[in-house]
Formats: C-alpha cells, sequence, structure tokens
C-alpha cells in the first residue's frame, strides 16, 4: 500500500484481523478539513468488526477518525492544536482540549501529535507493564521516559535565551530530593533567582508551573515505588515528598483512578503473569 510519504506498507492481513485484536491504533493521516472524508465506508466497516471492550487510540489527525465514528461524543480528546478550532467546530459534542499531549479515557486514547503519540504509546506500555519496562523501552527508542499528558502541547519559548540560565539544573536538584519538603523558595534559592523570576521562567521551559511540576514527579515516584519495591504505602508516601499515605491515595487516585493497594497489585500481578 503506498503512502502519502513515498514509502509503501506491506499489509500481511486484512480487516477481519481486527476482530481478535486487543489494542488498534489508527496512525495520522492528511486530513483535508473542506472534504469532510473523515471516515470512509472501508474504514467505517472495519471498525464495526472490533470486539467490546477493545482498546483504540488514535495519534495527531486520526482522531477525526474516531470523532467521526461517534467515539468520542461526551469524551475528552486531544488533537494537534493546529487543528483544535476547526475539529470542535466539526465535533461540537467532543471536548476537545488543545492544551495536554495526550488523553486516556480507558478504553479510548487520543494524542495530540506524532510525538505526543510516542508519549501515549509509552504511557500505554507503562500502564500494562509498570514503568520499569517502560523506561526500558523509552531508553531503547531514545526518547525521554515519561511526559505527563497534562504537560502543554506548545511551549512559546522552548528553549532559553542563550543569555538566560535555565531551571534545568534546580529539576535535576529536586528530582534528588523528591523526599524534602521542597517549596518554590527553596527551588527558586537553588536557582539563584527570585520566586517571580524562577517561576516564570520555569513554565517557559516546561510548559506548566513549578508546583505543578514537582507534584507530578512526586506521584510517578511513588509509582515506580510501588511497583518496584516492597515498602508501606505510608514509606512510599514519604520517600515520594507526599507526606502521609493519605496523601498518596488522595493524588494517586486523582490522577489515575485506583488506590495505591490496588496499583501495587495489578502490576505486581502482572509482572508473575508468563510473558
Amino acid at each position: 500500500m503506498a503512502t502519502g510519504s513515498d514509502f509503501t506498507i506491506a499489509v500481511e492481513h486484512g480487516s477481519e484481523v481486527l476482530a481478535t485484536a486487543g489494542t488498534v491504533v489508527i496512525p495520522p493521516f492528511t486530513c483535508d478539513q473542506e472534504e469532510r472524508d473523515w471516515l470512509p465506508v472501508e474504514l467505517a466497516d472495519a471498525l464495526a468488526l472490533l470486539p467490546p471492550g477493545v482498546r483504540i487510540v488514535s495519534i495527531c489527525s486520526a482522531s477525526y477518525v474516531l470523532a467521526a465514528a461517534g467515539l468520542l461524543d461526551g469524551r475528552p480528546a486531544a488533537t494537534h492544536w493546529n487543528d483544535a478550532e476547526h475539529f470542535q467546530r466539526a465535533f461540537p459534542r467532543v471536548r476537545v482540549d488543545a492544551n495536554v499531549l495526550f488523553v486516556d479515557n480507558g478504553q479510548v486514547l487520543t494524542a495530540a501529535g506524532v510525538a505526543a503519540g510516542v508519549d501515549l504509546c509509552l504511557h500505554i506500555v507503562r500502564r500494562d507493564h509498570g514503568s520499569e519496562v517502560a523506561n526500558r523501552v523509552a531508553r531503547l527508542c531514545v526518547v525521554p521516559p515519561w511526559r505527563e499528558g497534562g504537560q502543554a502541547q506548545y511551549i512559546e519559548r522552548p528553549v532559553p535565551r542563550p543569555s538566560v540560565t535555565g531551571t534545568s539544573p534546580t529539576r535535576a536538584w529536586a528530582l534528588e530530593n523528591l523526599q524534602r519538603p521542597l517549596s518554590l523558595s527553596d527551588l527558586a534559592g537553588h536557582a539563584r533567582m527570585s520566586v517571580r523570576t524562577f517561576c516564570r521562567r520555569f513554565r517557559e521551559e516546561v510548559g506548566m508551573p513549578p508546583g505543578q511540576w514537582l507534584l507530578q514527579q512526586r506521584v510517578h515516584h511513588a509509582r515506580h515505588l510501588l511497583e518496584s519495591t516492597d515498602l508501606t504505602v505510608d514509606r512510599v508516601a514519604t520517600e515520594s515528598g507526599l507526606g502521609t499515605g493519605a496523601s498518596l491515595r488522595r493524588h494517586l487516585t486523582a490522577v489515575i483512578g485506583v488506590s495505591p493497594t490496588a496499583y501495587r497489585h495489578t502490576f505486581r500481578t502482572a509482572s508473575r503473569s508468563p510473558a
């Protein structure tokens, strides 16, 4: 099958194989906003073959396919920021979010762009197999192991001006000291900036406020500890800087919808299952 990018794809199976799928990923495609032919008959027939409970993933413009099929009605969804306004007009029943990398709705997941699609695929690996496996995959692919889905798609100034000292060293320091009660003043002091300047530069570089980023890193570290150690929930909360077991439960439930005990059980069970 020829593509519009001057290469071909060898397709070994027909659409009937979709009846056995557990996860289906729809890649980006050239989207003609005027033609509105986002769901050709052949594709609609193929989607009809999907079994109940299948996980379906769109990357970048493929969100148009899911929306046209009615799979995103009433749901939040991500698409490329450059298409977001048109997408929302075309599909008013979808709650499009142009400010995130990807959205996980459980069985339906959408990524904002091609690079965000890599983040979403790593997220899926992490959800299925844990952070250790996802980190190994990321390392083999030479990509960052983890970017939270709620991170900004588009940062106005992703690279600081050459004359400006960035916040990267302070972020690295914070990751080594998550167990400490780090305040904005601590972070700004380490960067040798005023709190106001630090917050402005941090947002320019990372796309979110320092407090939001720090909480994400704490939750991520707690998840890693739950997967890879036998530390008690209270100890995991202490080591990740979340304070108490109750605080860890609240934040983990808000992020992924399960308690620390249920999260640990899920990944311990998966790691002991035969490949």
